[in-house]
């Protein structure tokens, strides 16, 4: 069967462009949290802080041995765009859309849905890496 993973992903800038931040939960098959991570990343928007959260979400789960992820996010562009329904105009998100095909293709089944703001574990932690990084 091969261990799961879900991961919970979410950036921000504040403004945008501005201070960067991300979010990510990540959470085994039964909904025990078994990874955080909350922390500033520099000038970044907000679609560029979407991306690195979901980056640093598959950089987590590999280290942990998952075979098998769903990443989460309230981002319906990024989501829109790693699934390939929608193409990455800007050349800012370019590089950082072929990191997260690189990453995916580790896994031996991945998958990305797109979860209404208020759902996403991960919004909180980016929210409070965005205060301390405008500090």
């Amino acid at each position: 069967m091969g261990k799961r993973l879900i991961i919970y992903a979410d950036g921000a800038a504040e403004p945008n462009p501005g201070p960067g931040a991300i979010g990510v939960v990540v959470v085994d098959e039964v909904g025990r949290v078994v990874a955080e991570i909350s922390r500033g990343i520099g000038w970044a928007t907000n679609n560029q802080a979407e991306y690195k959260a979901v980056i640093r979400g598959l950089e987590a789960a590999a280290k942990m041995g998952a075979e098998h992820i769903e990443v989460r996010s309230d981002s319906e562009l990024v989501v829109k765009q790693i699934r390939g329904e929608y193409r990455v105009k800007n050349p800012g998100l370019k590089p950082l859309f072929e990191q997260v095909h690189q990453l995916t293709g580790k896994f031996q089944s991945y998958r990305i849905v797109h979860i209404p703001g208020g759902q996403n574990k991960a919004d909180a932690l980016s929210r409070e890496a965005l205060t301390k990084a405008s500090d």
